[in-house]
């Protein structure tokens, strides 16, 4: 058999400027393009001039230089994907990062692949549970909904989504944490609390430090949505947390700079828009043809002293489903998570919620504003009706359900419980301290005497007489215990 023949384009280096090589020739390459430099360093095709290709060289290499001559794949840009990436440190190509074997996979994905269309989706009808009191009841999210998660640094931004992570614990959600731009401190961190909560059984970590190249940082979220879109399109829930698309911006804006591009509005580029838009498209909730997956994306962008009104902040807010703001003055007060339920938006709904937490809870968010305003507007309580005094104390036993500790998300079975007491007004009369011990006991105490009703209230369905009873029972004997 006559030997097979392979044709390749070859070109040669003009100029490197850190991660961006010009290179002279390659008269037929297209946008991501892999390009071969020789070394076992690969790049793929980023623009080009009239007499020049600029090319993003993936990872770092000290042994290439200036009139090195280079080659065109026939490929484009390309990562492995698959289940054998749960419980995996990965970069941006897949490459391990925790120390362990290689993945072996069999099957690849384009990392900039094309969203979803718009045919190949459904309504989105089933809700993502965060554990978060403050978001189930009053910002729900919905299965396949792009949320962002927005606020000054230090205000628990991470913390609100690496619990959302952690809850996904038994709700059968495949979940992938993308750090993009973070010292390796920070990350640490957010590992650690991953493997004392048992988060690496089900989820996948894309990691870019700050320490990593420029283009890995840049590739780092498309890489996540990859992987995503691969558990998506076999059918699974996703759930992919952009930590954070701030640092994002910024690694693309020194790319651009770099590639020599005009810089526009704080000197980024005029289609960093175009960019996070494309990435945020690719949250869906498909349709059953295509198997019914779905991936909700959660981004996380810092805005500077509460200004909400930057390049980046508003361009992520126009292109999601709602946003979790988080006050930077509420969390020095105390309040946390420090979300500002007055500026927080989801457009998804209550819609997505099971019907009994709809029920319950479908006021609390509008009280608790409402009950800050009034807070302000009588903040000497002096000679204020009886009427205004119930209203500050249901305000105040709101508040204290939605105060809740980092990492330990509450059961659907809890937030029942805990709204269908604030409906009822069981709380109103409590003191501070009897408030904060039935909210830590109470599920505790109806799980070891009342297992059929948890059961029932976990599903958070149709609510019967009967049942009602019972939980009004729970109360009873939990107070009495008390006395």
């Amino acid at each position: 058999m006559p030997e097979s023949v392979s044709i390749r384009e070859i070109g040669r280096i003009k100029e490197i400027k850190k991660s961006i090589v010009k290179i002279k020739g390659l008269p037929n390459c297209m946008l991501g393009q892999l390009i071969n430099f020789g070394d076992r360093t690969k790049g793929f095709v980023m623009g080009f001039t009239e007499d020049e290709v600029l090319v993003l060289m993936l990872g770092l290499s000290t042994g290439i230089g200036s009139g090195d001559e280079v080659s065109s794949e026939e490929e484009m840009f390309r990562i492995p994907v698959g289940k054998n990436f749960i419980g995996r440190i990965v970069n941006p190509l897949c490459q391990p990062l925790d120390g362990k074997p290689r993945v072996s996979e069999a099957e690849t994905a384009y990392i900039f692949r094309d969203a979803a269309a718009i045919l190949d989706r459904v309504p989105i009808d089933e809700m993502l549970m965060t554990g978060i009191r403050v978001v189930d009841s009053s910002i729900p999210i919905g299965k396949g909904q792009r949320q962002l998660i927005i606020g000054d640094r230090m205000t628990g931004k991470t913390t609100i989504a690496v619990d959302t992570i952690i809850n996904q614990k038994h709700d059968n959600v495949i979940c992938i944490y993308c750090c993009i731009g973070h010292d390796y401190a920070s990350f640490e961190k957010v590992m650690t609390c991953f493997k004392e909560s048992g988060v690496f059984d089900y989820s996948v970590v894309v990691a870019a430090l700050a320490s990593s190249p420029i283009g890995e940082q840049y590739l780092a979220p498309y890489a996540a949505a990859a992987l995503g879109e691969y558990f998506m399109y076999s059918g699974r829930h996703v759930l992919i947390v952009l930590d954070d698309l701030t640092k994002h911006a910024w690694a693309y804006r020194e790319l651009s700079l770099l590639l020599e591009r005009a810089p526009g509005r704080e000197a980024y580029p005029g289609d960093i828009f175009y960019l996070h838009a494309q990435l945020m498209e690719r949250g869906a909730r498909l349709s059953a043809r295509k198997g019914g997956g779905s991936m909700s994306i959660l981004s996380i962008v810092d805005t500077l002293q509460g200004d909400i009104a930057g390049f980046i902040p508003t361009n992520t807010i126009s292109m999601t489903d709602g946003q979790i703001f988080l006050s930077s003055a509420l969390f020095a007060e105390g309040f946390k998570p420090a979300i500002d339920v007055g500026l927080s938006v989801s457009r998804i709904g209550t819609k997505v919620q099971p019907p009994l937490l709809r029920e319950l809870t479908k006021d609390v968010g509008l009280g608790y504003i409402q009950y800050r305003e009034l807070l302000k507007a009588t903040r000497l309580r002096a000679g204020i009706s009886e009427e205004l005094n119930a209203r500050l104390k249901h305000g105040e036993k709101i508040e204290r359900i939605f105060i809740q500790d980092k990492n330990h998300p509450s059961p659907v079975a809890e937030q029942v419980i805990l709204f269908y007491a604030l409906k009822k007004g069981v709380l109103d009369e409590l003191s501070d301290d009897a408030c904060e011990d039935f909210k830590m006991n109470i599920l505790k105490f109806a799980e070891k005497n009342y297992p059929r009703l948890i059961v029932k209230l976990e599903a958070a369905g149709a609510f019967t007489a009967e049942d009602k009873k019972e939980l009004n029972e729970c109360l009873v004997s939990f107070f009495r215990k008390r006395e």
